[in-house]
């Protein structure tokens, strides 16, 4: 880089020199960026999309024009690649560019500013001057055509620069996520949890077309109830006949028989003929008094006794 030729007393000039040094020495994965030979001020730059959005893979290479005044002053920024979020070739509006001056702080550097494109990439543009709004699978065919080749722009020096960035940010950004494949994932569960969800649909349904079970017998002491059921086959698991299940239920108490399975107690034949001649009788008996009771008051019970 022939810096020959700019006064290195100047503060603008000490500071990008100074960004540069730190830009090669520290460089990133996420971007980067270089001035060109023969201009300080303009710079090209790559980014990476962040991850987990639908520019995730993707290299973005764009143009930075710093101002005389910088750091004092903010830069402004151009998008080269296709992405869905900046128009390309357009200054785009952000508030670390020239668009909103207000907001830039001279302690921000180049590197700042390329931080914090890289977040507001995923972000709503509300409008915003040079934004777009492309849906994300559009974001997504763009984020693996920014791989295949750098865009082309400039002169054969800034082409040769363009050119270099994008070989380093091949080499770091990893590939574009198969989309495909992270869909099918989610629409598509695993084949152990969709079984599992099939077997219990299956078993919720033969529960319901069950008939109740019918209690074999229960014992006197009401120590515990047998239980005979004959389930139907699940059609999860198909089988020729169905499972006759022998199921032991102890009964903690005889009370809670009663609650759980109420009980129809269904008299004898020699009980109800008793039942009913004891009724008889005392119908007759009370017929018979109150007939002695009705000839006692009216006088024939005492002419009744005369007689005799």
């Amino acid at each position: 880089m022939a810096v020959d030729k700019y006064n290195l007393k100047n503060p603008s000039v000490k500071r990008i020199l100074q960004e540069v040094r730190e830009m090669q020495s520290s460089p990133s994965d996420d971007f980067m960026s270089l001035p060109l030979e023969e201009n300080i001020f303009e710079w090209q730059f790559a980014i990476r999309g962040p991850g987990e959005t639908e520019f995730e893979g993707g290299i973005y290479h764009g143009r930075i024009q710093l101002p005389a005044e910088y750091p004092f002053k903010p830069p402004s920024f151009m998008l080269l690649t296709p992405n869905g979020r900046f128009e390309t070739q357009t200054k785009i509006c952000l508030s670390i560019s020239n668009h909103h001056p207000e907001h830039w702080q001279p302690s921000w550097s180049v590197r700042t500013a390329l931080l914090a494109l890289i977040a507001f990439m995923p972000t709503s543009p509300n409008g915003a001057l040079g934004s777009l709004d492309y849906k994300k699978e559009e974001r997504r065919v763009l984020a693996v055509k920014s791989r295949e080749a750098a865009p082309r722009f400039g002169t054969p020096e800034r082409q040769k620069l363009i050119d270099e960035i994008h070989q380093y940010m091949v080499g770091k950004a990893p590939s574009v996520p198969q989309q495909n494949s992270v869909q099918g994932s989610e629409e598509h569960p695993g084949n152990n949890e969709g079984e599992a969800q099939a077997q219990d649909a299956g078993v919720a349904a033969a529960a319901e077309e069950l008939p109740n079970p019918a209690v074999g017998e229960i014992q006197e002491e009401g120590e515990r109830v047998i239980e005979e059921v004959h389930e139907a086959p699940v059609n999860v698991n198909p089988s020729p006949t169905g499972t006759s299940v022998s199921r032991e239920i102890p009964a903690r108490d005889p009370s809670d028989q009663l609650l759980q399975r109420p009980v129809t107690r269904v008299q004898k034949p020699a009980d109800d003929r008793l039942f009913t001649w004891a009724a008889v009788g005392l119908t007759i008996a009370i017929v018979v008094l109150l007939l002695k009771k009705f000839m006692k008051s009216s006088g024939y019970g005492a002419l009744f006794m005369d007689g005799s």
